[in-house]
């Protein structure tokens, strides 16, 4: 059974991230930049989960979420926003989005999201399991995963290394700031 899910983000820097790491996680993703897109690719691509930014270029991404349900009933949301006021979480709630993420996010809470969605076990014997339970899909606790928050942002860390960086922070490090 394959794990698909749909990534709708205006911010290309941000949805190639998000994409690039849920597919370390065993995932298949697919991006979108604007709601037109989106809906044209759900039936095409029949996704489990929709990651979904509440400001698209052309629509709301609550627009996009009637849209996707009404071509794919099974789809689960997860809503990502920089916008977190309370007319948006009631009328995520309405809609029954359970997962309402604001931006910026651990990308780590965002993959656990998605797997809850899925039902994926967050631990197996085939990948290590870190504190928080959520499996890691890296050889060993010392490979950096190519991703890094810079700037507030997340970066793909091939794109800022240099021969004078220092080495790369884990995914521990990155989420807990030490």
């Amino acid at each position: 059974m394959v794990n698909t899910v749909l990534v709708v983000d205006d911010e290309q820097t941000l949805a190639s991230n998000i994409q690039a790491y849920l597919e370390a996680q065993g995932l298949n993703v697919h991006v979108a930049h604007d709601g037109e897109e989106a809906i044209g690719k759900v039936e095409q691509i029949q996704p489990d989960v929709a990651v979904l930014d509440f400001r698209l270029p052309d629509m709301e991404g609550f627009q996009v979420l009637e849209a996707v349900r009404k071509k794919n009933g099974n789809c689960h949301f997860v809503l990502i926003t920089a916008h977190p006021t309370a007319e948006v979480r009631e009328r995520a709630s309405q809609l029954g989005v359970s997962h309402i993420l604001f931006k910026p996010f651990p990308l780590a809470e965002l993959a656990r999201a998605v797997c809850d969605l899925m039902g994926i076990p967050r631990a197996g014997k085939a990948a290590a399991t870190s504190e928080t339970g959520f499996v890691e899909r890296r050889q060993s606790r010392n490979q950096s995963f190519p991703l890094q928050l810079y700037d507030g942002s997340w970066v793909l860390a091939d794109r800022r290394r240099n021969g004078a960086s220092p080495p790369a922070p884990d995914d521990d490090q990155l989420l807990t700031g030490e």
